[in-house]
């Protein structure tokens, strides 16, 4: 009987389903297909005429509507209800006419739009990029990591004949379980694309640039490098990059100029410098969280969802503090919207209320905050239940670091866990590692020493100071009056027009290598496509450099050995053992809170 009745539901699915298998982008990976052979009738006994609807009706950029195809089982629509939360789409009409689409025919702009594409079972729903581009057994299928946000979103990399053909979510419940955002599923398409990128070593010659071979570029970079020189980073290199990087500078060059960050600088007491207090899993089961100064729907994705999931599948209770509209509002128990640029009298007068006591009245008129709702906010943060989230966003913020203890302080008040997370694929990576100024000048120090000729060198590695530093003006001015340059980049920059040398770099998916998400867990990407040219990993590059400088250096021949050397020298990496980067990755945490450091208040204090 079982078999009888999948027979005829499946019969029904397909009377105005229309057979045109050979040239949808479904066909091959398509769920309804693979049941009709499983399972299906093995002729068909409709022989009127197909319903006709609209085809190839673009409902966004990023997602075409076959409407012929679509079967009405409703999968899109709750996602957008029940997963993203912005419920973008809905059936219209009724009975045959019934339709998925926005209300009012409006964009399907939802930053998640892309995973309708993949649990679409009939290719109703198809990607505008990749429609009519390649065959599903033409592609080869490769894992891989998402190094366009912070999260560690893990994806497939479907590639053919060497170039990236899409993106698409894998599965690891621990981070993103099957979802990914847009973009993670349509922003790695430009960044891979063969227009723009540099396949060889350059050497300014006048006003025009030479192509040359790698030894002859080393020459000029190392009579150039020395104690006065610096370097900064980009927050999306790999571990293995920015360890060979500082190793550079810190021994070849004998420079403690390095940095990776654009904006930023406060001084933060030492508990918070890579301050991880909860995994993205298990903000699920969280009974309050606390959003403060962030949209996390941009900044942190897969967090969002989670956050989003415990408030829909456990009752979490979500108190958002920002200065301006979030897609967490939606589902906000309590908002705060406090004035910008007050965001340490907010969180003093959070952190204040937190802790049981009354918020100090300076604080509330500073913040614009109603004291009834700050009370409010702070009885549905009780517990320790209880996680505070911010961003590195916040240090960016005049007073952010004194803004980010208070947020600590009331996280420690109910015994719950706070986290100032990065905003970049690697950041965290980065301050694990510890590519910080040391004893040197940060991002800021190393650009004003450089625009007033005091710094010989400059090393911008994956770097863009004109468009990824906040002040343009002081980036250009830099770039312009530094003696020596070098940009080492896998695409054309703006800010290799003012180089000395160009250096070419492979991407993420050209190389093996680890990175490290928001949470602190350390993921490995073995290498999927072939490099550009003459492209070297950074690891790589540094590495050649190191031996030239002295002879007697042992350089690693793999990025496993460059790992190797990380464990080694960072305790916090021996968790990432070959197995567990095998797996959902390897959890590594920040330095544990010293005793009596639980109530440190901010060097700022209160502000007036």
């Amino acid at each position: 009987q079982l078999e009888i009745d999948r027979k005829g539901v499946i019969e029904f699915l397909l009377l105005n389903h229309p057979l045109d298998c050979p040239i949808c982008d479904r066909g091959g990976e398509c769920p309804l297909q693979n049941n009709v052979v499983a399972y299906g009738p093995g002729n068909s006994r409709f022989i009127d005429e197909k319903g006709h609807a609209a085809k190839a009706f673009p409902l966004s950029k990023y997602v075409t509507l076959d409407l012929e195809r679509c079967i009405q089982c409703g999968r899109c629509v709750r996602f957008t209800e029940e997963i993203s939360g912005d419920a973008q789409l809905a059936f219209r009409f009724r009975g045959s006419g019934m339709q998925p689409s926005t209300f009012d025919l409006t964009d399907f702009d939802s930053k998640f739009s892309g995973n309708v594409i993949e649990i679409c079972p009939v290719g109703a729903l198809t990607s505008s990029e990749f429609r009519f581009r390649a065959r599903p057994w033409d592609l080869q299928t490769s894992p891989g990591i998402c190094t366009l946000t912070p999260c560690g979103t893990n994806v497939w990399f479907d590639h053919r004949d060497g170039k990236l053909s899409r993106i698409n979510g894998r599965v690891n419940e621990a981070v993103n379980e099957e979802w990914t955002c847009d973009r993670t599923k349509f922003g790695h398409g430009e960044i891979y694309a063969a227009a723009g990128r540099i396949s060889a070593p350059h050497v300014r010659s006048g006003d025009d640039f030479e192509a040359v071979s790698w030894s002859s570029a080393w020459k000029p970079i190392l009579n150039a490098f020395e104690a006065e020189s610096g370097v900064i980073a980009g927050p999306s290199v790999s571990n293995e990059d920015l360890f060979m990087l500082k190793k550079l500078f810190k021994y070849g060059f004998k420079s403690g100029n390095l940095d990776h960050r654009s904006a930023g600088f406060d001084a933060l007491p030492d508990r918070l410098v890579d301050s991880v207090g909860t995994t993205i899993a298990e903000l699920e089961n969280k009974d309050a969280v606390l959003v403060f100064g962030t949209d996390l729907s941009d900044e942190e994705p897969m967090t969002f969802l989670r956050v989003r999931k415990g408030w829909f599948n456990n009752g979490t209770k979500v108190v958002v503090a920002c200065d301006t509209e979030t897609d967490s509002d939606s589902f906000a128990h309590t908002i705060l919207r406090y004035k910008p640029g007050s965001e340490v009298a907010a969180a003093h007068a959070i952190a204040a209320a937190m802790d049981g006591k009354s918020a100090d009245a300076e604080d509330l008129k500073a913040s614009g905050l109603d004291a009834a709702a700050v009370e409010a906010a702070a009885s549905a943060l009780k517990g320790a239940g209880t996680a505070v989230l911010t961003t590195r966003s916040l240090l960016a913020k005049t007073g952010g670091a004194d803004a980010a203890s208070w947020l600590a302080k009331a996280a420690d008040s109910q015994g719950g866990s706070f986290s100032l997370m990065a905003t970049q694929a690697n950041e965290q990576g980065a301050l694990e590692i510890g590519f910080l100024p040391e004893s040197g000048k940060n991002t800021r120090e190393m650009l004003e020493a450089a625009k007033a000729g005091k710094l010989k060198a400059l090393w911008l590695a994956n770097y863009d100071p004109i468009t990824d530093f906040p002040d343009v003006e002081l980036a250009e001015a830099a770039l312009e009056n530094v003696e020596f340059l070098v940009v080492q980049a896998a695409n054309e920059t703006e800010c290799a027009a003012y180089a000395s040398v160009i250096l070419p770099m492979t991407l993420p998916a050209e190389q093996d290598g680890t990175y490290t998400n928001v949470e602190s867990r350390v993921q490995k990407m073995d290498q999927i496509l072939q490099p550009v040219g003459e492209a070297k990993p950074i690891w790589r590059a540094c590495s050649d450099a190191l031996l030239r400088i002295d002879a007697a250096n042992h350089p690693p021949f793999s990025a496993s050995e460059v790992m190797a050397q990380i464990c080694g020298e960072y305790p916090r990496f021996e968790a990432a053992t070959a197995d567990a980067l095998s797996g959902e990755g390897a959890l590594i945490y920040g330095p544990e809170i010293e005793p009596g450091q639980e109530n440190q208040e901010p060097a700022g204090g209160q502000v007036q």
